[in-house]
């Protein structure tokens, strides 16, 4: 699995594939941040939900780059579970290589500023409820991603439109006044968490909430491969 995993990697970042959504990230980051001077819990929550579909596209990119007869022949060498999970730990270890990147960036074009009011949250809180945050949508965009990736759509139109839908939708559905928020990943959720100051009740609630949907959608992911492959 981690040699699968390795191989992946190795194929994306030579490929130069890994580079499309880094740039997306850092253009969309510093438009956001550039200048603003929001508190680190804010401002990071935000973060979170811009990066949100960059994860996810990157997911699907990683998982795209091996060619479908070579995938094939390493679920006949490694197994099946081996392989995907060693697809599913490539992606989550390019998504982890731009967690520090969303962390950094904003400090750097002044998008971040320490407590300065009353009730504001210290600072080392702060950047802690941010790392909260990204980690928290990392699983949840990986999932996104495979589910429209190649091997589990066949058709690039058919990709295309699970990513489009899965980001517009989980946006929609996650509003604060949805009627079905629980179907939608927890992003905005955590943003709002996030600006608000999260409690030990809310923290717990969306992470739960984050592994669920996470759980359902690699579920489908292994299900959707095991019919194509």
């Amino acid at each position: 699995m981690t040699a699968l995993a390795r191989m992946r990697l190795a194929g994306f970042v030579r490929t130069a594939r890994a580079l499309p959504p880094l740039i997306a990230g850092l253009v969309a980051l510093t438009v956001l941040h550039g200048g603003a001077g929001a508190q680190a819990a804010e401002a990071y929550g935000v973060s979170a939900v811009v990066l949100f579909p960059v994860l996810a596209w990157q997911t699907k990119l990683l998982l795209d780059t091996e060619p479908d007869v070579q995938r094939r022949l390493a679920v006949v060498a490694a197994g099946r579970r081996a392989e995907l999970a060693g697809g599913l730990l490539a992606a989550g270890v390019a998504g982890l290589a731009l967690v520090p990147v969303a962390l950094v960036l904003p400090w750097l074009v002044g998008g971040v500023t320490g407590p300065d009011r009353a009730g504001d949250l210290p600072l080392g809180l702060g950047l802690t409820v941010g790392l909260w945050a990204h980690l928290l949508v990392l699983p949840v965009a990986v999932g996104l991603g495979a589910l429209a990736s190649r091997a589990a759509t066949v058709r690039p139109l058919h990709g295309l439109a699970a990513l489009v839908g899965g980001v517009v939708g989980g946006y929609v559905l996650g509003l604060k006044d949805s009627v079905l928020p629980w179907i939608a990943p927890p992003v905005l959720a955590t943003a709002r968490a996030s600006t608000a100051g999260p409690t030990g009740w809310s923290v717990a609630l969306l992470t739960g909430h984050a592994l669920l949907w996470s759980a359902a959608a690699l579920a489908g992911y292994a299900w959707l491969r095991r019919r194509r492959t």
